[in-house]
């Protein structure tokens, strides 16, 4: 594709965005996307791929580039340049990697950058743009598995809906986008996967609440509650909500939900979603302290804990995670997790089930939360069933989930 000066511009406005300004990367897209209304299809795909990529494989990039640090605006062009020499290799495309005749090109050496780029093949840290504590934690917590899914968190994920089976069914949304255009997940019988990724919140079916977007691994944690028409469930950490609403569909709107958050904003998206879902059994809550949870002690039949996490596990979908991730937060958020594990837990009824759950690939944030729990709780706590997802073996984000049931 021939590069146009617009697209590169912006490209390079946006990236500056996401690195200097830390602002997160779906936002930065999202707002771009809109803010020119005269770019086709094919402009806005070139600008959402390229943003992301880049951002994806930054360190190779930067690597290739001969780059130390990118700070300055000649270095996000020069980035942006080095990134169209070795696209061509990194994604396995027939495009070319001849660049514009720009001033703002004129330092790149073409030879230069793909001898780089052969040469950061050769280092995994590099190769695969991760930073080196995570590359550390990953292996130590890993071993062998590390590898293999690293490489696959860096290719683009796929693009999933759920059916809202309270307002539409699987071969009704298949209908809307065609027999020939999407794919079925066995394992998921309300997952779709588009075969191309395409806007489709302006879909009257999406305004009409058929469908909602979902990876299909996400898709398995609420069934993973043993759920049934009429009990109460209380989500504990909802954010904006798309687990509460597939909980509504298995519940058949027959029951109570509460959602509760300490981000109020999300809980009024939640709301909307709701409504446009047809949900009809949901309230909210925002958490300020402990006291919420003291209100609701022994009230839950079934207890969603999809607790916040590193995001490890769905770092293709979020690539800029991994360079705004520290050290330190790892520690802080295995805390917080343990502390909502540990509280949260009183709002489940004697004889009630619980699901833990991250969206982080690590053991220690996952399976070792849970361990401690038992040791600590099991004479009133028992884990019934524990499952963790690859995202290399079965191409699902990389979940754990965990089903605890209340004894006594």
């Amino acid at each position: 594709m021939k590069l146009y000066r617009g697209l590169i511009e912006a490209t390079v406005q946006a990236l500056q965005q996401i690195f200097s300004d830390k602002q997160q990367a779906d936002r930065v897209v999202e707002r771009l996307l809109k803010s020119n209304p005269k770019w086709g299809a094919r402009d806005r795909a070139f600008l959402a791929e390229n943003i992301y990529e880049i951002v994806r494989w930054w360190r190779l990039i930067k690597f290739s580039a001969s780059l130390e640090k990118v700070t300055q605006p000649d270095h996000f062009w020069k980035m942006v340049g080095t990134w169209q020499i070795i696209k061509p290799a990194q994604l396995h495309t027939e495009t070319d990697n001849i660049l514009p005749e720009w001033a703002e090109f004129e330092e790149i050496n073409p030879e230069t950058v793909l001898s780089r780029y052969q040469e950061a093949l050769k280092v995994r840290k590099i190769a695969q743009s991760i930073p080196d504590w995570i590359d550390e934690v990953g292996e130590r917590e890993l071993g062998d598995k590390w590898e293999k899914e690293i490489t696959a968190l860096n290719h683009q994920a796929p693009f999933v809906l759920r059916v809202n089976t309270l307002k539409s069914d699987l071969q009704a949304v298949i209908s809307v986008f065609g027999e020939d255009k999407v794919e079925t997940v066995p394992e998921v019988p309300t997952a779709i996967i588009l075969k191309k990724r395409q806007n489709v919140f302006g879909q009257d079916a999406f305004k009409r609440g058929f469908f909602e977007v979902q990876d299909a691994g996400s898709q398995l944690i609420p069934a993973f509650l043993d759920l049934k028409p009429g009990q109460t469930v209380i989500d504990a950490c909802a954010g904006a909500g798309g687990k509460t609403l597939q909980i509504a569909s298995l519940l058949e709107n027959k029951g109570n939900i509460i959602a509760l958050d300490i981000e109020n904003y999300k809980l009024e998206e939640l709301q909307k979603r709701a409504i446009r879902n047809g949900v009809k059994i949901l309230t909210t809550g925002l958490i300020k302290n402990d006291s919420t949870v003291k209100d609701l002690v022994e009230k839950a039949d079934r207890l969603l804990l999809d607790v916040p996490c590193s995001g490890l596990g769905v770092l293709r979908r979020n690539p800029d995670t991994k360079w705004k991730l520290q050290p330190t937060f790892l520690n802080t958020i295995r805390n917080t997790q343990w502390h909502i594990l540990s509280t949260y837990s009183k709002m489940v009824k004697r004889g009630g089930k619980m699901v833990y759950a991250t969206c982080s690939l690590l053991p220690s944030e996952s399976e070792d939360q849970v361990t401690r729990f038992i040791m600590e709780f099991g004479d009133r706590w028992r884990l019934m069933n524990e499952r963790r997802t690859s995202v290399a073996d079965e191409g699902y984000d990389g979940f754990y989930m965990a089903l605890l049931e209340r004894i006594k």
